[in-house]
């Protein structure tokens, strides 16, 4: 398939005060971190003319450049956490800026992985690749201006062995492939846009996003714990939540990305769909909660329910307290009633969660995108 190769988001960095930096080092180290370019109308500024397209081999001599300049500068600085990667800094000097188009294109590659999925759980990779997104996302800290999606930190251990992201290796291998087609994207943007793909693909709400984040150090990574315990209550779901900046309307919107997917003994120790359409996105998960009646699994594994009706499908104890806390049910019975307010406020919260902990400066544009889904792509291929 045609594929675009190796042109280069610029992006942002807000650079911590160095401990001792080289004066000769500052000056270029500063350059690499505060060029920004706008990247909206097809990637340039109202009025510019697009900037000559740099060659592959102006690019790779970049590498070499920055990989030792860039190496200097991180040792050089007090932390590396803001710093970008020596790729990313040689983006700058290749004067490589991807368009919107660009990601576009990144965007279709991930749904062909998408749908490429054989046997695996319901014949879709969307919602694991929901699910990364997700994670990599939810370990924000607003008070310490930690976690988030900024620096792609699941890809270091600890964070990538945490229980709660176990079989997420799955979804980080699925994007290398993306990655090494389209080596310029950062972790950080690959991923969170294959939330997005997830989402829209499979028949959800558009997701506003735009690119920005960068890739950053083992020393960034989160601590364990940041992310919900499915095996706990509202006190719980809240103080996660609540933590990351969400009030209780988006905690119950943002819940209700279990419309897609299922558990697994194997990763999550739970088992089983939350609906009989794991791979649609719809408002079902609400109604079933209120429609069904749901009793404890008589089993082995940790505490889980089960719908009377069937027995096929499962709830998790902090899915239960949208139905038993009396904030979050008022939320849980308007998205159940209404499938077009849930895909507004779904589509707004997870816009934002997927930004967390992304200085507003790195970002290339201002307005977030749209990307078009394959079905709105498919008039525009005849």
């Amino acid at each position: 398939m045609p594929l675009s190769f190796l042109r280069a988001p610029i992006r942002k960095a807000v650079i911590r005060p160095s401990l001792a930096r080289s004066s000769a080092l500052k000056p270029a180290a500063r350059a690499f971190a505060i060029r920004r370019y706008s990247t909206e109308n097809a990637g340039f500024s109202s009025g510019s003319s697009p900037p000559p397209k740099s060659s592959n081999t102006a690019l790779f001599a970049g590498l070499a450049v920055i990989g030792v300049g860039g190496a200097a500068y991180y040792f050089l600085s007090d932390s590396g956490d803001a710093v970008k990667s020596g790729v990313q800094a040689a983006k700058v000097m290749a004067n490589f800026v991807p368009s919107k188009e660009d990601y576009q294109k990144v965007y279709n590659c991930i749904t062909e992985i998408i749908d490429d999925a054989g046997d695996y759980d319901d014949g879709s990779h969307g919602p694991v690749l929901l699910r990364l997104a997700w994670h990599s996302s939810g370990t924000y800290d607003k008070d310490t201006k930690t976690g988030g999606s900024n620096y792609a930190t699941m890809r270091f251990d600890p964070e990538s062995r945490h229980g709660a992201n176990a079989g997420l290796n799955l979804a980080r291998d699925l994007m290398e492939k993306v990655k090494t087609q389209f080596p310029w994207i950062s972790y950080g943007d690959l991923w969170t846009l294959a939330g997005v793909a997830a989402v829209q693909e499979m028949g959800g709400p558009k997701i506003p996003w735009r690119p920005g984040r960068i890739d950053g150090v083992a020393a960034d990574a989160t601590p364990d714990g940041r992310l919900p315990d499915a095996t706990q209550g509202a006190d719980h779901v809240r103080q996660i939540f609540y933590r990351m900046g969400f009030n209780d309307q988006e905690i119950v919107a943002l819940l209700g990305a279990h419309a897609l997917g299922r558990c697994h003994t194997d990763r999550s120790g739970f088992t089983g769909p939350w609906t009989f359409s794991p791979t649609t996105f719809t408002n079902d998960f609400y109604k079933l909660l209120f429609d069904e009646k749901w009793i404890w699994k008589k089993w082995n594994g940790p505490k889980q329910l089960e719908d009377k009706t069937t027995g096929t499908l499962m709830m998790l104890p902090t899915d239960y307290v949208l139905v038993q806390d009396k904030s979050f049910r008022k939320h849980a019975k308007a998205y159940a009633d209404d499938v077009d307010l849930f895909f507004k406020d779904f589509s707004a919260a997870v816009s934002r969660l997927f930004e967390l902990g992304v200085p507003t400066q790195q970002f290339v544009t201002t307005k977030a995108w749209i990307m078009k889904s394959s079905d709105e792509q498919e008039p525009e291929k005849k």
